[in-house]
């Protein structure tokens, strides 16, 4: 039986993905991955790379 898993970025907790029929859902723990929330991935390696990109795109700066 496969347990919840957390996902961390660099040294913050993104969330953790629970196991389900379909894949891991994606449940945020921290504001900067909300966008996340309820998502479905197909393993936890893609979750984090998903949350991975997330922080990438929100530290880059805005364009005018």
């Amino acid at each position: 039986m496969q347990s919840a898993r957390i996902v961390e970025v660099d040294e913050t907790s993104a969330g953790i993905v629970v196991p389900e029929d379909r894949g891991y859902r994606f449940f945020a723990a921290h504001p900067d991955f909300y966008r996340l929330e309820g998502l479905v991935f197909r393993s936890p390696r893609h979750a984090t790379r998903a949350a991975r990109e997330l922080r990438e795109t929100r530290s880059r700066p805005r364009r005018h």
